[in-house]
């Protein structure tokens, strides 16, 4: 009998991703050897950036009653509106997960301009679309070490607050700051206000921004 050989695809991993693939197997392998690998991942790939963590907001309730289709031009919609705004901004979109976009900046208020400009691209599109169709957002940011892998993925800890607080906390939209992208904007540039909440046992500070006192223009 003839046998039929499948050939699975090659499926090619980046090299950055290969190399902290290789570091955390090393790390798993040998604990004795975890802080020098640590130093060397943190060498590798740790960068002092602020985040962006953009959500759409009615994921549910419009792919229930458009059917996801619909939705997946929505997120493709916004994502023509969102990304015009980041990269104005000096920012650099990593991925877009669902109906999520995330991008990262040198300074906190690149990212908060940015999202300043994301919700006016979605105003602009939102007046030539009916009610139904309207894309509204909420915005998470972050500041601090994060590991950039490739150009394509984030982690970290002001990563996982920033995604927190744009997915779970902030309203439609709204952008919420942790202290540390907060603290890192150029003071009385933009008027926030300290905000708490409490997630899954959590205590979340943030603050919530409000206005722009006045214009902020990053020093070229």
């Amino acid at each position: 009998m003839e046998q039929i050989m499948h050939n699975k695809p090659h499926i090619m991993i980046p090299p950055e991703r290969a190399m902290l693939k290789r570091l955390l197997s090393e790390r798993n392998q040998y604990p004795d050897r975890a802080a020098r690998i640590d130093e060397e991942i943190r060498g590798a790939f740790a960068r002092e950036v602020a985040i962006l963590a953009l959500d759409m907001c009615g994921f549910s309730r419009l792919s229930i009653k458009y059917g996801i289709i619909t939705y997946l031009a929505m997120i493709e919609q916004m994502e023509e509106a969102a990304r015009p705004a980041v990269v104005g901004n000096g920012g650099q979109v990593i991925k877009i997960d669902a109906d999520n976009l995330f991008a990262l900046f040198d300074q906190p208020a690149d990212a908060l301009e940015a999202a300043l400009d994301i919700f006016r691209a979605f105003e602009a599109v939102n007046s030539v679309l009916p009610d139904e169709r309207d894309i509204h957002g909420s915005i998470g940011i972050g500041f601090g070490e994060t590991l950039v892998i490739g150009g394509e993925d984030l982690f970290g800890t002001e990563m996982n607050l920033a995604s927190k607080l744009g997915e779970d906390l902030a309203g439609r939209d709204e952008i919420l700051l942790t202290p540390a992208a907060y603290q890192a904007l150029p003071a009385d540039h933009y008027r926030c206000t300290p905000k708490e909440f409490e997630l899954n046992g959590m205590d979340i500070h943030c603050f919530r921004y409000h206005e722009i006192l006045r214009p902020w223009k990053p020093q070229g």
